[in-house]
C-alpha cells in the first residue's frame, strides 16, 4: 500500500473531483477510484477493499444529504436489497477473469447514458408531491422482478468491486419507477448496503488496510460531502440527469478500455 501513500497532488485532485460528481447523483464513484488507481499503477487486487470503503462513505453521506430533503422510499429499495446484500457477498468471494464482464457491463452503461440524453422524456415520469411509498402505475411484477434485478446487479457490483449504482440508476429512470433525486436516493442506499456486502466477500480473499490511505480517503469524505450536498438541494433534476449520464459514460469507458488495453 506504499504507492497509495505517496499519490500524487494531482491525483489528490482527481479523486476529489471525482467524489464530487458521482455524490452528486448518489453514487460513491467506485468506478472513478479503480480508473484512477490503474492511471498510478496500483494493481487492482490490491485496493479493491479499500475503494469499497472508500464507496461506503461517499454514498453514505450522499445517502443522508437525499434522504434529509425527503428523496428517500425505502419500500421501492426494499425488494432490490433483499437479494443484492446476499449476492453482492457472493461475488465478493468469486475470484474469476473480468473482461467479458466489463466490456458488456461497459457497453451497457454507455446504451444507458445514451438513452437517458436523447430519450429525456422516459426519465422523471412520477409527478412530484406523491405520498410516502411506491409510485403508482407499477407493473404487478414489479417485486418478482426487481427481486431478480437486486440479485443480478448485486452479484456483478461485488465481482467487480463497485456498488451497484451506475447499474440501478438508468434501470429505475428508464422504467419510470423513480424520479431523478429519487432514484440518486435510492442508488446511494443500495450502493452503502452492496459495498458493505461485497467488502465482507472481498475480504475473504484479500486483506485491507487503511493507515496509508488516511488522506485519500479524507479527499474522497469532502468531495462526497460537498457533491451530494449541491446535488440534493442546488441541482434541478435535469442538471441531475446530465451529470449522471456523463457518470455513466466514464464508468462505461472505464470498464471497455481496462478490458481492451
Amino acid at each position: 500500500m506504499t504507492e497509495i501513500a505517496h499519490l500524487s497532488p494531482l491525483l489528490l485532485a482527481g479523486f476529489f473531483i471525482v467524489a464530487v460528481l458521482y455524490s452528486s447523483v448518489g453514487h460513491g464513484g467506485a468506478s472513478g477510484y479503480l480508473a484512477l488507481f490503474a492511471l498510478a499503477g496500483v494493481a487492482a487486487a490490491q485496493i479493491v477493499p479499500l475503494v469499497l470503503c472508500m464507496n461506503i462513505m461517499v454514498a453514505s453521506v450522499a445517502c443522508w444529504h437525499y434522504a434529509r430533503e425527503g428523496y428517500l422510499r425505502p419500500s421501492l429499495l426494499l425488494p432490490f436489497v433483499i437479494t443484492s446484500i446476499p449476492f453482492a457477498f457472493l461475488g465478493g468471494m468469486v475470484d474469476v477473469p473480468r473482461t467479458v464482464f466489463s466490456v458488456i457491463l461497459g457497453i451497457a452503461l454507455l446504451l444507458s447514458a445514451a438513452r437517458l440524453t436523447l430519450f429525456r422524456r422516459v426519465a422523471g415520469k412520477v409527478p412530484p408531491g406523491l405520498p410516502p411509498g411506491l409510485p403508482p402505475g407499477l407493473p404487478h411484477g414489479f417485486w418478482p422482478g426487481a427481486l431478480a434485478m437486486g440479485a443480478v446487479l448485486g452479484f456483478l457490483a461485488g465481482m467487480i468491486g463497485i456498488g451497484g449504482g451506475v447499474f440501478l440508476s438508468p434501470l429505475l429512470l428508464l422504467l419510470g419507477w423513480a424520479d431523478m433525486k429519487q432514484t440518486a436516493a435510492i442508488s446511494a442506499a443500495f450502493i452503502v448496503l452492496n459495498s458493505m456486502s461485497g467488502l465482507i466477500g472481498q475480504l475473504t480473499k484479500t486483506d485491507l488496510v487503511l493507515a496509508p490511505a488516511a488522506l485519500l480517503i479524507a479527499v474522497v469524505f469532502a468531495g462526497g460531502f460537498v457533491g451530494s450536498r449541491i446535488g440534493a438541494i442546488r441541482l434541478r433534476a435535469a442538471t441531475v440527469r446530465t451529470v449522471l449520464a456523463s457518470v455513466l459514460v466514464l464508468a462505461g469507458l472505464k470498464l471497455v478500455l481496462k478490458a481492451v488495453l
